[in-house]
């Protein structure tokens, strides 16, 4: 399993009560279910909203299940972002 960094921003960041934390996965799933079992609730809801970036590349439409995680990778978790 691969270990990195979660950052989390804006609403996700809030929801989650801290800026970043690690995370042990091999998949950006499975470093998301661990997420949500450490803050379940609020996290949840906002992350079913969130773009991500995995070692700065976006994610997209990909099924997360797909998305490997590097040793010493990061997961930025990027809520919507009002604009104008």
């Amino acid at each position: 399993m691969a270990a990195g960094t979660i950052r989390y921003w804006a609403a996700a960041k809030a929801a989650a009560g801290v800026a970043d934390e690690p995370f042990t996965a091999d998949t950006l799933a499975e470093a998301l279910d661990g997420a949500r079992d450490r803050h379940p609730g609020e996290l949840t809801r906002v992350l079913a909203h969130c773009s991500f970036l995995v070692d700065g590349d976006p994610v997209g439409a990909r099924d997360h299940e797909t998305v490997r995680l590097a040793e010493g990778g990061t997961v930025e978790v990027l809520p919507p972002f009002a604009g104008g």
